[in-house]
């Protein structure tokens, strides 16, 4: 028998032992950090890397890295969002002897 707290997870197994979260092994989190450093790098590269003059030319007055960076940023944020909101429950090990 396994009880549920309020969000309807189980909090205890049967043999008494509480499940535990992935955490920083969540898949998610490396996704989330990953696209969040390119981000930051792409935002960085598009507020003090171009010129005007260079946005004018090559992207036709259009900041693109400036706008990839904020929206590498804010799936970064969702990912990690969604990774707190909806954890990895790992199930605690059982040894069969």
């Amino acid at each position: 028998m396994s009880t549920t707290s309020g969000s309807g997870r189980s909090s205890r197994t049967s043999t008494g032992e509480t499940p535990h979260r992935a955490g920083a092994f969540d898949i998610r989190v490396f996704i989330a950090s990953l696209i969040g450093i390119y981000g930051i790098v792409l935002l960085l590269v598009g507020l003090f890397g171009t010129s005007d003059t260079d946005i004018q030319k090559k992207a036709d007055g259009l900041n693109i890295n400036l706008l990839a960076g904020i929206g590498m940023i804010v799936v970064a944020a969702l990912f990690l969002l969604w990774a707190r909101l909806r954890p990895v429950v790992v199930p605690p090990h059982h040894e069969d002897a």
